[in-house]
């Protein structure tokens, strides 16, 4: 009797979007038997959609909750955060807790031999690199996994662009949930949501001279490098947030904007930590270039970065992501200063 080889059980985490439902279709067309996975993270939004596509490519789905789990490590550490003056960004949290984390944890205990998202990005024996579509490249959020999870995970769409994705959804008749994920998935209302949430307290508007120009409505509505509505010649950019005299720092130079040395702590190696000092490319956040970069070695968990060039607002609480020549992620750290 001839032995039939067991499919390899792969558990997608869907969220009713293009991205993970493409990736859903990808692994299906592979061979794989593919379970489609649901994580509740304190609101449904997408829920339906995912359940739609799954029925329609016949795979089982599954709704999995982590929303007190969500709530305690991502949405609190936000939130103290944006207390504390800083500009976080929770996805780089999110997934190697949750995610990549609980997500994969029970996945594996039940019976799954990998996960899959949607993210761009690539991942090649436990190593990871950024995407084919340089625009859509989401390696930034995934700096903080190790080498376990990155072993235990596919990303179908590393190699792909998005307009093929749309393509092939367009294709197939998916039933996806239409826009774009946004940095921030459980905000839709930015400052209403920080409204709600934080003790905002009003404060000054100053110029690094101290000059009062203005008043402003709490420190975390505001981020390094954007512009501040103030009397005057302006532009005017904020420059910094200080958060014991809670003055919002302002100036109507954009190169004040500019600075060539950051700190990154709670550094994450994703192959080991690399020798330093080091050259490399650095990406300060998601959406920005990266840019030449020494790294000098500072401590166990921190880093000092010094740039070839000087970097528009550079932003504490925003990560620091570092990036070999082949586009491979060495490793990131949140900025401190």
């Amino acid at each position: 009797m001839k032995k039939t080889t067991r499919k390899i059980k792969v558990f997608v985490a869907m969220s009713g979007g293009v991205d993970s439902s493409v990736a859903a279709v990808l692994l299906k067309k592979q061979g794989h038997e593919v379970v489609g996975v649901f994580m509740r993270l304190g609101e449904s939004a997408g829920e339906k959609a995912a359940k739609k596509v799954a029925k329609k490519l016949g795979i089982k789905f599954l709704v999995w909750d982590f929303g007190r789990e969500f709530k305690k490590v991502v949405k609190d550490y936000f939130l103290r955060e944006l207390s504390a003056g800083r500009t976080p960004n929770p996805c780089v949290i999110c997934n190697p807790k949750i995610k990549f984390g609980l997500f994969l944890n029970k996945a594996l205990k039940s019976g799954a031999d990998f996960i899959a998202t949607g993210h761009y990005a690539r991942a090649k024996s436990g190593r990871l690199f950024a995407a084919k579509d340089k625009i859509k490249d989401q390696s930034y959020f995934l700096y903080g996994l190790n080498q376990k999870q990155l072993s235990k995970t596919i990303f179908p769409l590393g190699d792909m662009t998005k307009k093929q994705v749309v393509a092939l959804a367009k294709k197939r008749h998916l039933p996806y949930r239409a826009g774009e994920s946004f940095d921030i998935c459980f905000i839709d209302d930015y400052q209403g949501f920080l409204k709600k949430h934080l003790k905002l307290k009003p404060g000054k508007i100053v110029d690094s001279a101290g000059k009062i120009l203005g008043h402003h409505q709490g420190l975390a509505l505001y981020t390094i490098g954007q512009r501040a509505n103030v009397g005057g010649p302006g532009p005017f950019y904020v420059v910094a947030k200080d958060s014991r005299k809670n003055f919002l720092v302002v100036s109507n130079k954009e190169k004040s904007l500019y600075e060539k040395e950051l700190i990154a702590g709670r550094v994450n190696w994703l192959g080991g930590r690399a020798k330093l000092p080091c050259q490399c490319q650095i990406k300060i956040r998601y959406q920005s270039l990266t840019a030449a970069a020494t790294l000098k070695d500072l401590n166990k968990n921190q880093v000092k970065v010094i740039f070839k060039r000087p970097q528009r607002a550079i932003t504490t609480g925003q990560s620091a992501v570092f990036y070999g020549s082949s586009g491979e992620v060495l490793g990131g750290g949140i900025v401190l200063k």
